[in-house]
């Protein structure tokens, strides 16, 4: 178990060719989504060890809510992503049967081109996530100061001719 570690942990296998992330949604406190996105998502850390053609992956969640933990659940494999949603209460995951239907956009550039100006909070945490399917790594933007606003925002740098996957969590009324 990882050192000062306080929480619960789970694992999951994945098939030769897939590569699955899970994320916490965290909800925003009330007094405080006038400034700030109302959900936010932090990555889990996890453990990995080879067995064979797949991978047992461990995945670790410090501090959990007694009420229980949403939970995204993102499976990257050749040609698409596969997203789940699940909950951990107590000591199990409950995983959704069905994998959940999304709504999406592309955005197709042939020429290198940034996406600019979406909000920070102060711990960096993002409303949007953009995702390279092929590594399952985060992009991680470039930090700045917009001198106009005095405000801190980011920008990522996306590869022409390159597919990405990027997520939010919203409610879904809006």
């Amino acid at each position: 178990m990882a050192k000062g570690f306080q929480g619960k942990y789970f694992s999951i296998t994945d098939p030769q060719g897939v590569n699955t992330v899970i994320y916490r949604i965290n909800e925003t406190a009330k007094e405080l989504r006038n400034k700030y996105p109302r959900y936010t998502v932090e990555r889990l850390v996890f453990s990995e060890e080879i067995n064979g053609t797949n991978k047992k992956k461990t995945f670790f969640v410090d501090y959990p809510e007694p009420e229980g933990e949403d939970l995204v659940i993102l499976s990257f494999g050749p040609q698409k992503v596969v997203v789940n949603l699940g909950v951990l209460k107590d000591d199990k995951v409950r995983i959704s049967k069905k994998p959940m239907p999304i709504k999406f956009d592309t955005l197709y550039s042939e020429t290198p081109m940034e996406l600019k100006d979406f909000k920070y909070t102060p711990n960096l945490r993002r409303p949007i996530t953009i995702i390279d399917p092929e590594t399952a790594e985060e992009v991680k933007p470039m930090i700045y100061l917009d001198k106009e606003t005095n405000e801190a925002k980011g920008k990522c740098k996306l590869r022409p001719y390159k597919s990405y996957f990027s997520f939010e969590i919203r409610d879904k009324n809006k």
